[in-house]
């Protein structure tokens, strides 16, 4: 990235969700806007509204939600900032966890209560049609073609465009793929935490977007003197940019969602859209 250029997520390159939503690669996830342990209200409601305003502004197309995020606070964030939506905004959102308290998170995928979920955030998001909405997490308690049929059923209803799911192995994503078209696939991935690196391949092979969740985990890794360090200085930049631009090269159906609740941190997010780490850096990062 050069001194004056403009930031936008742009600069990431484009991907087609289920062939039709066309998104920047570089999207937000809006969990962080929410409370501590994503509970309840953010600290600063004024720039919660003001990082989903900017966001926007800084042209990222894809905002990623929950309605566990709070519960309900996300959602109900996003519409009081944006709505009425720009053209050509997807929101996607999640259900199927309930939440009971400060960092405590508990699946339930009975089709019953994930079309309750589904009317909760059409509501909430004050939407006709959710464009992209996720299984958050599959219930061990409920056979995974029973939650994803409920989720059938609502697209079936036209109150769900396209179907994703997150937190799921090679396995649940191909049984999934039996009962409708899966667009996305969302999984904790970076550049420490590579465990899904097989549903990654899967992504990439049947044209689904893979959307890693704890994007910046770095870790180790950007302790001074480290190997992203050293490539974050040589940049001028911070180690968190070279890391999503890392996840960018990486794979062409990467969908980063970093999530802050910071403006500042939004605009430096998005600078990494622009950042060009050459071959042997790419190679020493892999």
């Amino acid at each position: 990235m050069t001194t004056g250029q403009r930031v936008s997520a742009e600069a990431a390159g484009s991907f087609e969700l289920g062939e039709e939503l066309a998104v920047n690669r570089l999207g937000f996830g809006a969990m962080r806007i929410t409370g501590q342990g994503i509970w309840g209200p953010p600290a600063n409601h004024d720039e919660a509204l003001a990082v989903l305003r900017r966001a926007v502004e800084l042209d990222i197309n894809l905002i990623d939600t929950a309605d566990a995020y709070g519960p309900e606070v996300s959602e109900n964030l996003i519409a009081e900032a944006l709505y009425p939506y720009p053209e050509g905004l997807v929101i996607a959102t999640k259900g199927g966890q309930t939440r009971q308290g400060p960092g405590e998170w508990v699946p339930n995928g009975r089709p019953d209560y994930l079309q309750r979920a589904v009317d909760g955030s059409l509501r909430r998001l004050r939407l006709d049609c959710i464009d992209l909405y996720q299984l958050h997490r599959p219930d061990p308690d409920v056979p995974l073609e029973e939650s994803v049929g409920a989720l059938k059923d609502m697209q079936d209803a036209g109150k769900v465009r396209f179907v994703g799911l997150s937190n799921v192995n090679t396995d649940q994503l191909k049984r999934a793929q039996s009962i409708t078209r899966i667009v996305s696939v969302q999984n904790k991935y970076n550049m420490t935490d590579r465990a899904s690196e097989e549903v990654l391949e899967c992504c990439a092979r049947d044209g689904i977007g893979f959307i890693p969740w704890f994007p910046l985990a770095m870790g180790e890794l950007a302790r001074e003197g480290s190997e992203l360090s050293r490539i974050a200085e040589h940049h001028h930049v911070s180690p968190a940019q070279v890391a999503l631009a890392w996840l960018l090269h990486h794979s062409p159906v990467m969908l980063p969602i970093p999530g802050t609740s910071s403006v500042h941190h939004l605009e430096e997010n998005v600078a990494a859209a622009s950042l060009d780490l050459g071959h042997e850096e790419l190679a020493e990062l892999d």
